[in-house]
């Protein structure tokens, strides 16, 4: 079978050609540019390098495609309109769905491919459905709930039954020369930057006032999309009399009056969410499972899934009540729901309830 792999420099994907190899493949590599300065520079060369250097000691083809202005209109566009209303946008979902198994897809279809294959650390299971990774600490079926079945059943996930060790062991086995490269970080194909200082780019600041719950004003916020559910690092709130030694930490975004809500200790009840309405719900199967229903809920990569009772609103919407409260769920954020190791779908959150707002609703 002729197979395109995505091949990104880093350790995953070059492992992922090498298997593809092994299983019998004609494998192509490609390596997408997605991310390019503003003054016509790009920040992939070292990653363009590794990538060929893989290539070649594997002895397949590698050729390269820009999609860095698809990736602009479609992911990096929202990802700043969602900050700059005060959400939490995750690019890396959109990237998957609009261009690796969008645009990328589409180019290895040209190419002539069956089958498009990544360094995901996710499996694809009956129907095709969309399974966890065996790795737990690698899984990446959150970053992928948008897919549909028609783009799971083009896909090859190689790594999604191994571990990293091992991963990382075949590819020094193999002498692939990026066997011990780090691991990318920070945003899908732009990479790990000073967050604050990329935003500040292209979002202006706006200060206002930072205050507790209360109303007492404590600091000087930059602008509210500098800022996450839960950051405690970079408030620049220094000892107040009065307010004890425990840390502050970021609660709430008021834009109608640009007031950023903190609060001291990790587990105040405004971080704490017992449940969470969501825009329109995507699912991998093409349509609902029957709700309400009993699932296990995740809000961001790496966070725990969390048993909750899900239902469905107008719109397709989603009413999820969380068995234990959950911290630092955000809107913008994405739900992403689980049947055991089968990933479900998932949906934009909208709107939070805190433990905080249930108890005062008890009480009323």
């Amino acid at each position: 079978m002729r197979v395109v792999v995505g091949l990104s420099g880093g350790v995953d994907s070059a492992v992922a050609a090498l298997l593809a190899l092994r299983a019998g493949h004609e494998v192509h590599a490609v390596f997408m540019r997605n991310w390019v300065e503003e003054d016509g520079s790009c920040s992939a060369g070292d990653d363009l390098v590794a990538a060929a250097a893989v290539a070649d000691r594997l002895g397949i083809d590698l050729d390269v495609v820009d999609l860095s202005r698809e990736y602009r209109a479609q992911v990096f566009a929202p990802f700043l309109a969602g900050y700059a209303a005060g959400r939490t946008p995750n690019p890396d979902v959109l990237c998957n769905r609009e261009i690796k198994f969008g645009r990328f897809l589409a180019h290895a279809r040209r190419l002539g491919a069956e089958r498009v294959v990544t360094g995901h650390y996710a499996r694809i299971g009956p129907g095709p459905s969309l399974l966890r990774g065996l790795d737990g600490d690698k899984d990446q079926s959150y970053f992928l709930h948008l897919l549909t079945r028609e783009q799971l059943a083009a896909a090859l996930f190689p790594l999604g039954g191994m571990y990293k060790a091992a991963v990382r062991r075949l590819a020094r086995e193999a002498g692939l020369p990026n066997h011990d490269r780090p691991d990318s970080t920070g945003i899908c194909f732009i990479g790990e930057r000073d967050f604050a200082g990329f935003l500040g780019r292209y979002l202006a600041p706006r200060p206002g006032p930072m205050v507790t719950p209360e109303g007492t004003v404590v600091g000087e916020h930059r602008g509210l999309h500098f800022y996450t559910i839960g950051q405690r690092q970079r408030l620049g709130i220094g000892g107040r009399r009065g307010a004890g030694g425990a840390p502050w930490y970021v609660a709430a975004k008021r834009p109608q009056d640009n007031a950023l809500v903190v609060v001291q200790g990790a587990d105040h009840p405004l971080l704490l969410a017992s449940a969470l309405s969501t825009g329109p719900a995507h699912w991998i199967a093409g349509e609902p499972p029957r709700l309400p229903a009993r699932l296990a809920v995740q809000i961001r990569h790496r966070a725990p899934a969390v048993p909750a009772r899900v239902r469905e609103a107008d719109g397709g919407r989603l009413e999820i009540a969380f068995e234990r409260p959950v911290r630092a769920a955000a809107p913008g954020q994405a739900a992403v729901l689980y049947a055991g190791e089968t990933c479900l779908g998932g949906a934009e959150i909208e709107a939070v309830q805190t433990v905080a707002a249930a108890r005062r609703a008890a009480g009323a």
